[in-house]
């Protein structure tokens, strides 16, 4: 006999393992975790389309694990893309293999506690013990990226010292901050 539990305690494995004895059978029990790991995080950050990842790296870099969803709008503009794009990767991580069935989402949405009847979200955040790993993932996958790029002779190259991950509230390169759209100068205008 097979008997498989998801996202079950130690304790409650035990306690099946201790009442399969009383009756004579013999059950092994083999548990999975679902928490995250630094090879899930980065699997989990690589998921996901552009826009749902700079949302991630705000949340984890720059508010440390909680961002009131003013700053990700004043970045981001509309949440409503980021957000339904976090949402699925974990099913979408789930019926890939990624992770097992019960792994919890990485960043949750917090409501307003005096309003509870308006939906617009206050903050995001994600789990203290969650940072780290996930930070970890941020800097493996930009130092996965520098050595692709050196390998092809970038000239980005080696831009961050080893485990710094820039702000997500920083511009882009090429952007000035009070910008809308990205500064491009036609060779004509620079001559002048």
């Amino acid at each position: 006999m097979k008997i498989t539990i998801e996202g079950a305690s130690e304790e409650f494995a035990e306690a099946v393992l201790a009442l399969a004895a009383q009756q004579g059978a013999e059950l092994s029990v083999a548990t999975v975790q679902t928490g995250w790991t630094v090879d899930r995080a980065e699997r989990y950050l690589r998921s996901l389309p552009a826009g749902a990842r700079r949302f991630a790296e705000m949340v984890i870099v720059d508010g440390e694990g909680y961002l009131d969803a003013d700053q990700l709008r004043a970045v981001l503009g509309k949440l409503n893309g980021p957000t339904v794009a976090l949402s699925r990767a974990i099913p979408r991580g789930v019926k890939a293999g990624w992770w097992p069935e019960g792994t919890p989402a990485p960043i949750t949405p917090v409501s307003d506690p005096d309003n509870p009847s308006w939906h617009q979200n206050i903050a995001y955040r994600m789990d203290a013990g969650n940072v780290p790993v996930f930070r970890e993932a941020l800097v493996r996958m930009v130092t996965t990226q520098r050595a692709a790029e050196h390998e092809v002779g970038s000239v980005n190259a080696g831009a961050w010292a080893a485990g710094d991950v820039p702000s997500a509230f920083a511009p882009a390169p090429g952007w000035a901050s009070a910008d809308d759209v990205p500064l491009v100068r036609l060779d004509e205008e620079e001559e002048r």
